[in-house]
C-alpha cells in the first residue's frame, strides 16, 4: 500500500499542512478565506488517500479470494502494542489492519468460506514448519529460521505462514476465535 501515488499524495499533505500551519499561526488561529481554502484542499487529500488505500484493500481481498479457497486462517496481532513504537506507528495505521479483516471476515461470510482468527499468542514464528521443534527465543533480526532439531532452513516468514496453513489441524488445542462479520456504515 505504498504506490507512488500515495507517496506522491502524502508529500502534497505535508507541504499543505506546513502552509496551513503557517498561516494559522502569523493569524493566531483566525480562520481567513485562503486558510479555508488550504482546509479544504488538506481535507480533500485525507478523502483521496482513505479511497486509495481502501481500493487497495479490496483488489488485495478479491485477489486471496479468486483462489477459491475453503479456509483463510489469519493472524490476531497485537496492533495497539504495535502503534506504541514511535518508529513504526504511522505506516501501521495506514494499513488499516482491523478494515481489513472486517471487509474480508465480511467476503467470506458471503462467499461460504470458513475464516479462522489465529490466536494471537500462538507462535507461529518460533515454531518449525519441518518438525513441530518450538524454539525458545528468536528475535526480529533474525530473518531466517534455523531449525535446532531437525536442520531446516527457511525464511521467517514463509514458515509462519507454513504454520498458520496448519494451525486448525491444532486448532483443538489452541480453541481459535472466530471472526464474526460486522458491517459498519
Amino acid at each position: 500500500n505504498y504506490s507512488k501515488e500515495v507517496k506522491k499524495l502524502e508529500k502534497r499533505k505535508r507541504h499543505l499542512q506546513r502552509r496551513l500551519s503557517k498561516k494559522l499561526e502569523s493569524n493566531r488561529h483566525v480562520h481567513t478565506s485562503n486558510s479555508n481554502k488550504l482546509q479544504r484542499k488538506v481535507a480533500l487529500l485525507n478523502r483521496k488517500l482513505a479511497n486509495v488505500r481502501s481500493t487497495y484493500i479490496n483488489e488485495v481481498i478479491k485477489d486471496i479470494l479468486s483462489a477459491r479457497p475453503k479456509l483463510i486462517v489469519i493472524e490476531d496481532l497485537n496492533v495497539r502494542g504495535m502503534m506504541k513504537n514511535r518508529h513504526l506507528a504511522r505506516s501501521i495505521a495506514s494499513q488499516k489492519f482491523a478494515e481489513f479483516a472486517t471487509k474480508l471476515a465480511w467476503k467470506c461470510e458471503e462467499t461460504g468460506i470458513e475464516l479462522v482468527k489465529a490466536n494471537r499468542w500462538y507462535p507461529s514464528s518460533k515454531t518449525c514448519s519441518g518438525c513441530g521443534f518450538k524454539k525458545r527465543d528468536l528475535s526480529l533480526a533474525e530473518r531466517t529460521y534455523t531449525c535446532e532439531h531437525c536442520g531446516l532452513v527457511i525464511d521467517r516468514d514463509l514458515n509462519a505462514a507454513l504454520n498458520l496453513a496448519n494451525y486448525p489441524s491444532v486448532a483443538g488445542k489452541l480453541s481459535p476465535g472466530r471472526i464474526k462479520p460486522t458491517l459498519v456504515a
